[in-house]
């Protein structure tokens, strides 16, 4: 993951790893690793040695090395490979491999839209339910974006007409990625999938509202979604809550504070059911991801889908099978920034206004855990046979003219002005805190470069008039945005770079800095004999 398609430097490493080791569980990260550092390369090398661990027929070896080759030869189209691939899910027996080379054969038709059509018509008619899921993958993948009417077509006819349960599924979940250009037309696709009886169809009607409104925070996905997160079934509420996550990541905090809450309720009820917790455990990772400081972006700004984000979002949607394939969904994430350079593409001290209030974009508060759950006076209970006994001794104290009640009662009333002046003192507390409640919020904030700007937030940043940098295109107010100068002539003043130094390592940036001593470790305690007997 952290040498996704830049991993020339550790190919090595990681082929020595598979060539190596015998066992599958280390065959199988290493054709991952392999697969994201060769991602779309077509390394012939590494093609071959993951071909090897596929043909010695261990199911968890294979089917690593079926989504490895796939991410090798990811958006090539490469017809003799993909039949050398297909060919071999025929003759293997175990169901992990042919579903690990179905979705290979999915990753190697990224993009390639009506020349994908032949393996695509060879795969939804074969007779095995594996090889028709991967077939929806390989039209989702093919034609990613494009809103192509007769991939959604095919995809709807397969999502009402297959028998299997998982390719129903997985055609659903595929509509997402073909409409993620248009996410306001992907909810109104699949409305009525989302009320099917089918299971199975309603967590894929979910995950394509994910998919494809992520990052959106769009009513109509929200609508959508919101009933699914009371489904009878566990699955359908796992699905839900991490599409509602999807949809709405670097939203507003007032419009995340419902769902933040529900979340809660899921993680920390012991008796949840253990699918249910594992997407609200999943959601609440996706909404805070990165420091709350990323959005999901399966699209670069000039509206051509990202080839690394699309493909690790297709390999993470079948956590169903392995969940640590979840993990790839890192590779979709966005920073949420304005970073401003210059012409030498360093960051000059600017700064841009945000023409919005502070709490609007802000961080959500951090969450304060309170042992005491309930700081409000225990109520006792009172027995109508105990009131009856202090009727009955009150009632006979007075017969013999005793007056102690009344004492009891003065007693009372001095503690309760005790309270009562308590109370007046909270009641002050609380006027004051509300004043300084009442004070206006600011309308605007400026932002130092750099800063966090979110999705949402684009739209009210502004560079003021008479700046001295402004950016050399208009309509780029978030990412890494290009400076230009309007005085050349006078002295720039640059961000000063920070770098944290782990202990024991050096510094790697060409600085002078030395190694950080690590802290030193205690002693190691004297020599002695154990007996045993002694005990």
């Amino acid at each position: 993951l952290i040498h996704a398609n830049h991993g020339e430097g550790i190919l090595p490493f990681l082929l020595e790893s598979s060539r190596s080791s015998n066992n599958e569980v280390i065959q199988h990260g290493a054709c991952l690793g392999l697969g994201l550092a060769a991602l779309g390369t077509g390394n012939e090398e590494v093609f071959t040695d993951m071909f090897r661990i596929l043909r010695t027929d261990g199911a968890v070896a294979g089917e690593g090395a079926g989504v490895g080759m796939g991410l090798v030869l990811a958006g090539s189209g490469a017809v003799d490979k993909q039949q050398q691939i297909l060919n071999y899910c025929h003759k293997t027996q175990h169901e992990k491999i042919i579903r690990g080379c179905s979705v290979g054969l999915a990753l190697t038709t990224y993009g390639r839209e009506e020349e994908a059509e032949p393996l695509i018509e060879q795969m939804v008619r074969d007779s095995d339910p594996i090889i028709r899921y991967g077939a929806c993958l390989a039209t989702a993948s093919a034609y990613v974006a494009t809103g192509n009417n007769a991939g959604i077509r095919r995809l709807l006819h397969v999502a009402v007409s297959d028998v299997s349960d998982d390719v129903r599924r997985a055609a659903v979940m595929s509509l997402g990625f073909v409409l993620c250009s248009t996410p306001s037309q992907c909810p109104r696709v699949v409305k009525l999938l989302a009320e099917s009886y089918n299971p199975h169809v309603r967590y894929g009607a979910a995950m394509a509202v994910g998919i494809s409104c992520s990052g959106t925070g769009m009513k109509e996905a929200v609508a959508l979604l919101e009933p699914m997160l009371t489904d009878t079934v566990d699955f359908v509420q796992q699905g839900a809550l991490i599409a509602m996550a999807m949809v709405m990541v670097e939203q507003s905090e007032q419009s995340l504070a419902p769902f933040r809450k529900r979340l809660m309720v899921h993680i920390q009820d012991e008796r949840e059911v253990t699918m249910t917790k594992m997407g609200a455990i999943m959601a609440q990772g996706i909404i805070d991801a990165g420091g709350r400081n990323v959005t999901i972006g399966l699209r670069a700004k000039s509206g051509y889908p990202r080839m690394t984000a699309v493909l690790s979002m297709l390999v993470f949607t079948q956590y169903w099978y392995w969940y640590p394939l979840s993990y790839f969904i890192s590779l979709t994430f966005v920073p949420t920034a304005f970073i401003g350079l210059d012409s030498q593409l360093k960051m000059p001290m600017c700064s841009v206004t945000s023409h919005c209030k502070p709490s609007l974009f802000a961080y959500p508060a951090a969450i304060n855990l309170d042992d005491k759950k309930d700081k409000g006076k225990l109520v006792k209970a009172v027995l109508s046979t105990t009131a009856k006994a202090k009727a009955k001794a009150a009632k006979k104290a007075r017969e013999e003219g005793k007056d102690t009640d009344g004492m009891d009662v003065d007693g009372e009333k001095k503690e309760g002005e005790a309270e009562g002046m308590d109370v007046d003192g909270d009641a002050k507390d609380e006027e004051e805190d509300e004043k300084e409640k009442k004070k206006p919020e600011p309308t605007k904030e400026e932002l130092s470069n750099p800063a966090r700007v979110t999705p949402a937030q684009e739209r009210y940043v502004r560079f003021d008039e008479g700046s001295r940098f402004v950016p050399a295109a208009a309509d780029l107010k978030r990412g890494f945005v290009v400076l230009k100068d309007t005085t050349p002539g006078e002295d720039i003043e640059y961000v000063a770079a920070t770098r944290t130094l782990v202990p024991g390592v050096t510094d790697t940036g060409g600085g002078a800095a030395a190694a950080v001593p690590a802290e030193e470790e205690p002693a190691a305690p004297e020599e002695f004999e154990f007996d045993p007997t002694d005990v």
